[in-house]
């Protein structure tokens, strides 16, 4: 790609508009390898508590001389632009970042189902959600400020904020004082499937992995059953669905 370049101070503007973007990458991998590598040496929790930290002072810091670089100002840490949009732009954008993360998500997926296999795609699937699950809880945890043990009602708020919550339709059914089943009752993925004459990809494996640790990382007192989930049939209405509980104090 950059034959004929020695340094960076060789690179024609396509070619630097390349490695900028190639920057902006390094910077991701850096800042998920830092959080891995404190999670490993300190454990999950100190690592959570870090990481919160270090990300919001970061970005304020990139930010800011991004800010003075392009010429727009910030306001209480937020981009001016973004605070100028209209609602719907706004809402189309907030829709289009988490397809984005539904894409990368597959892209990967796909990247191992096709290199390795399907089952060694499926492991690291399971694995990852095994990471990712606790760490979205812990920064909607941070966001929506619940505390340490929001019970139910906590989860039940933290469910809808939930990067899933922007691309699929769910629902919440109310069933006892100490229950209820939240219900995924639209999937991008699954329908996406059927409209294809696909049968239903088998999530079930994935899926007890993602909702009990997302659960248990809200409150650990809070326990997970999976009411169906394919390859497990289910009705028309939804998905899968999954009975979320907390012991009577």
């Amino acid at each position: 790609m950059f034959d004929n370049a020695d340094s960076v101070a060789d690179l024609d503007q396509k070619q630097t508009a390349q490695y900028v973007m190639d920057l902006f990458h390094r910077i991701i991998i850096h800042h998920a390898l830092w959080y891995t590598e404190v999670r490993h040496q300190m454990g999950e929790d100190k690592a959570f508590k870090i990481l919160n930290n270090a990300a919001k002072t970061s970005s304020q810091i990139q930010l800011k001389h991004l800010a003075k670089l392009f010429g727009f100002d910030m306001v209480d840490g937020i981009p001016e632009p973004l605070l100028a949009m209209e609602d719907t732009q706004l809402h189309e954008l907030r829709e289009r970042v988490a397809k984005n993360w539904l894409v990368n998500d597959g892209v990967w997926f796909q990247a191992i189902e096709f290199s390795e296999g399907m089952n060694e795609a499926k492991r690291c699937n399971d694995s990852c959600w095994a990471q990712f699950s606790p760490f979205e809880a812990e920064s909607i945890r941070e966001q929506l400020q619940l505390g340490q043990q929001p019970g139910l009602a906590g989860l039940k708020r933290a469910l809808g904020f939930r990067v899933y919550a922007n691309i699929n339709t769910q629902s919440i059914v109310e069933e006892t004082p100490e229950s209820f089943v939240f219900q995924m009752n639209d999937c991008r993925v699954q329908s996406a499937r059927k409209r294809k004459g696909l049968a239903d990809y088998p999530c079930k494996s994935a899926g007890l992995v993602e909702y009990t640790y997302f659960a248990r990382a809200i409150d650990t007192r809070i326990t997970t059953e999976c009411i169906g989930c394919p390859p497990d049939k289910h009705p028309d209405d939804w998905y899968c669905a999954w009975r979320f509980s907390i012991s009577p104090e």
